[in-house]
């Protein structure tokens, strides 16, 4: 600097205030022209402190823009620049040792401290006009202050990497540093926050205010571990002038950035809770709540809360610009649900605590859900076909959907329409309607539907409020659902259901299930009337072996309980049980569920084509290929035997002579090699459970004869359950002495050998069956007969006394369920996979038609099959008349003399059929 510029700025400190007023005009250019050519930081802070405390208090703020502020920012804001840039070269030479480097350093500090002092004038001398402050009176000093700051911010954020371990050489500066930018801020904030734009401000006004908004969320992204209450004021001003100038800004923000700063801010103030409650957990400080790690949490739960609200009040103001970003905030709702429990994955933290991180973050939630649930793209994002998420966001997921059912009943209609139905047309992203995503996301619940874990359940009535497992808790809300859903939606309810019971899933069926009843029962009687056919005719449908039939049929067997009497009538009249056809649907329901004129046409019919069809067997000459028919009526009339209690009812003593009739033709033999007689041998065994008392002593030892005969055959776990279910109610009976010896060892030994079953159900019902039989038999020397294992002797005695084994830890437990759940998805798929055609049209066919649908048409197999299923029926036949006519010869009794005739007449129509044959190939 020239001795002239030097004499200038020796003479200008001395002059008065009042001079400096007087002299502004032609002094001022002079000073903003040689701070522009200062080449030295000491002489640039020198004129810009001069011009800052001397020469800017005498300028009005109309011209304080043009005469000041345009003129001197830029270069300070060059020189703070340089300054920290010599910082960064020179750093690596400090030392204790080496005080030139650390004079040089700490200098160049105290000249940073003393722009932001001289920045401070400016932001003061403005904040002292009382009169309106519009943004272009000062244009320049909101950009420039806030790219000091951030600047600052960050060389403090960096400051223990940047001084590499001599941080203490430089930490009283540094800190200095740090409140006068803290200050610079917090005065800037003020003085912009008197400044108000309306809708005549112009296109520059408008962008400045977006670049402070932006400048802002820049340095909130620096200062998010500096300081908790800098943080959080800065959001707060950011997110206020935000919605202050919303119609002027909205389309020019970076919405985008803006919200996923507010997700991140969230969950690392979240996380940050969780890892200081584990502290607190550790060091056993749950009840210190003066202690620093306490209040720190105090501090961080503050925040959450802060950002949590923040958040949702960002969306519902700006929601139609977050579609881009919905993906983000379905992560952000799993990632915090997750955390907390019932999630498996969730810690294990103080109680106190916990409701303390319920408060601040996870009720915010619900109202981050409503504010979601009106966009599309949300709903695409949560309703997207197919969407898979990794295991430990299931149960959030689930839990989020249901909330979402909860919130839907008080949104406008296109909201119901866009989550309710799905996506309708080929050009939409494809979207399931909710309630199969809730089904289906509650079917993903493998392991916490299997713990189990417990949610909150509703409180009613001033009942205390009590934990429900997630079955419950998600089939409450569904049928809260249900209950306010409109009417035009039922289609799209009664497709999710069909579809729900027909999957593979057991516990999903079941959910689907009571969701079913509660809509027939919560609906019109002519509703359920409705449902209970269709349900019927999907059970006649179905494989009698399905799984689909078993889930069918408890449907229908719960949903007659809900029909009035006369629609159980029409019920009988539309599948009448004297037809074959319908018995596939009479042996799901329990008659008792029945009118009494219902239940008396169902039980006539059953008992009619039940005899009927014995004695047309009978008169066929019992042949095999009959077989089908004869246990088709069996199931039916297992049905009847199984509402009846009293040995003298006259339908137990009816069922009683017909199974009587066909023990007598059941031979152990042949049960072993023909699996049709051994479906026949389980009906008959469950049937006799349960008229027992009124079965003969040598009809009893021909059933045991016959269980023993198929005991060691492999894939028949069924049958030998419904054996366990025969031997368990001979305790119920006495046996005469003149059959005790032909019984009672024959049911010792079975006990005995079904007890020590390698199979964990079998043995676990063998067990059962025996602890029944042994509470009411009059005949102990089988128990103690069945016992001569002793290993079986303590598996007993075990199971009596309720003896707990060893139980694993919950780790595990968990790892098991996991792994079990894996196997048990690829099995449930794979069943579905199986029937997946016949289940979508039975779906389809179910809904879209107003009248119950025909049955299926028989799938025709080739000819060449049909000939060997044919012949190898008569084939079977003839084998089966060969045993019985060896097995006759040793005896008194001779084979009926009308058998001689129709052997002859076998024969006849054999050569009939050989000539015929013949004669077609020719």
């Amino acid at each position: 600097m020239s001795q002239t510029n030097t004499s200038l700025l020796d003479e200008v400190v001395q002059w008065s205030p009042e001079t400096c007023r007087q002299q502004l005009k032609d002094v001022l250019p002079k000073l903003n022209s040689l701070h522009n050519k200062s080449e030295s930081w000491d002489e640039h802070i020198r004129i810009l402190k001069i011009i800052t405390e001397m020469f800017l208090p005498h300028i009005n703020l109309s011209e304080v823009e043009d005469e000041c502020f345009s003129k001197i920012l830029p270069k300070a804001v060059t020189v703070f620049d340089s300054m920290m840039k010599e910082i960064s070269e020179q750093v690596g030479e400090l030392s204790s040792q080496n005080t030139e480097v650390c004079a040089l350093l700490r200098n160049i500090l105290q000249a940073l401290m003393q722009i932001i002092d001289s920045l401070s004038a400016c932001v003061r001398h403005v904040g002292s006009f009382e009169e309106a402050l519009y943004l272009d009176a000062i244009r320049s000093l909101p950009a420039y202050i806030l790219r000091v700051l951030r600047d600052t911010f960050q060389h403090c954020k960096d400051s223990e990497v940047v001084y590499c371990g001599r941080l203490s050489l430089v930490a009283d500066l540094l800190q200095a540093l740090f409140k006068g930018a803290y200050s610079l801020q917090k005065s800037l904030l003020e003085l912009l926050d008197r400044i108000s734009l309306d809708s005549s401000a112009s296109e520059e006004e408008v962008s400045d205010i977006v670049t402070v908004i932006h400048s802002l969320l820049d340095i909130c992204s620096i200062i998010s571990n500096l300081d908790i209450a800098l943080h959080a004021n800065t959001w707060k001003f950011l997110i206020k002038h935000s919605l202050k100038y919303q119609s002027l800004v909205e389309e020019h923000l970076h919405h985008g950035d803006i919200s996923n700063s507010l997700c991140e801010n969230l969950l690392t103030s979240f996380n940050n809770c969780l890892e200081l409650a584990e502290q607190i957990k550790i060091s056993g400080l749950q009840e210190a709540t003066q202690s620093a790690e306490h209040k720190l949490f105090q501090k961080s739960a503050k925040m959450c809360r802060f950002f949590a609200n923040t958040l949702v009040h960002y969306i519902k103001e700006f929601k139609f610009f977050m579609t881009k970003y919905c993906s983000c905030f379905h992560q952000l709702y799993l990632q915090i649900v997750s955390k907390f429990p019932p999630s498996l994955c969730s810690p294990t933290l103080p109680t106190a605590l916990s409701e303390e991180l319920n408060v601040a973050v996870l009720i915010h939630m619900d109202a981050l859900l409503l504010q979601l649930l009106p966009l599309r793209a949300f709903a695409e994002t949560v309703l997207q076909q197919g969407l898979r998420l990794s295991p430990e966001n299931d149960l959030p997921h689930c839990l989020l959907l249901v909330s979402a059912l909860d919130q839907l009943t008080s949104q406008p209609e296109e909201v119901q329409l866009l989550w309710y139905t799905g996506s309708q047309f080929s050009e939409e992203t494809p979207r399931v309607p909710l309630y199969q995503a809730v089904i289906t996301s509650f079917q993903r619940c493998y392991a916490e539907r299997r713990v189990p874990v417990v949610l909150p359940g509703v409180m009613m009535k001033g009942q205390a409020q009590v934990q429900v497992t997630l079955h419950q808790h998600v089939c409450v809300h569904l049928c809260a659902s249900v209950a306010a859903l409109p009417p035009v939606y039922l289609p799209v309810l009664e497709r999710c259901l069909v579809s729900a019971v027909l999957q593979a899933d057991s516990q999903t069926a079941l959910l689907a299930t009571d969701v079913w009843c509660f809509t027939a029962r919560y609906g019109t009687a002519e509703l359920c009337l409705r449902h209970v056919l269709l349900i019927a005719q999907l059970v006649k449908s179905c494989t009698t072996e399905s799984y689909q039939s078993s889930y069918l049929g408890l449907l229908l067997r719960r949903m007659v309980f809900l029909m009035t009497p006369s629609h159980q009538m029409e019920f009988v009249t539309h599948f009448p049980p004297s037809e074959v056809d319908n018995l596939a649907v009479w042996k799901h329901v329990l008659l008792r569920a029945l009118s009494h004129d219902a239940r008396h046409r169902v039980e006539t019919s059953v008992f009619a084509l039940s005899q009927k069809a014995v004695t047309d067997w009978q008169n066929g000459g019992y042949k095999l290929g009959q077989v089908d028919k004869v246990n088709a009526v069996l199931l039916s009339l297992l049905v009847v035997v199984r509402g009846q209690s009293s040995p003298e009812d006259q339908c137990v003593q009816s069922a009683g002579r017909i199974v009587s009739q066909l023990w007598c033709r059941m031979s152990p033999d042949q049960v072993k090699t023909h699996p049709v007689l051994q479906c026949t041998l389980q009906l008959l065994l469950s049937i006799t459970a349960n008229v027992v008392k009124n079965i003969e002593p040598q009809v009893i030892c021909q059933a045991l004869l016959c269980v023993e005969a198929v005991v060691s055959l492999k894939s028949v776990d069924q049958l030998l359950l419904a054996a366990l279910d025969f031997l368990s109610s001979l305790g119920k009976t006495f046996v005469p002495p003149d059959s005790q010896s032909q019984i009672l060892p024959r049911l010792s030994s079975l006990f005995g050998v079904l007890l020590s079953h390698s199979s964990w159900l079998l043995h676990h019902h063998a067990l059962e069956a025996f602890s029944q039989f042994a509470e009411s038999t009059n005949h102990e020397e089988v128990i103690s007969q069945s016992l001569c294992v002793e290993e079986t002797k303590t598996k007993v005695v075990n199971y009596l006394s309720k003896t707990v084994n060893a139980q694993e830890d919950v780790t595990s437990r968990l790892e098991r369920l996991k792994m079990e759940s894996s196997v048990m998805e690829q099995f449930n798929e794979k069943m579905e996979k199986s029937e997946e055609h016949s289940s979508d049209n039975m779906a389809t066919e179910a809904v879209d038609e107003t009248e119950p649908c025909p049955k299926r048409a028989r799938q025709e197999t080739g000819a060449e099959e049909e000939y060997s299923r044919y012949i190898q029926t008569a084939e079977s036949a003839l084998k089966a008349l060969q045993v019985l006519l060896e097995g006759k010869s040793s005896t008194a009794a001779p084979p009926p003399e009308w058998l001689e005739f129709r052997l002859q007449e076998l024969q006849t129509l054999i050569t009939h059929i050989s000539t015929v044959k013949h004669t077609a190939w020719r």
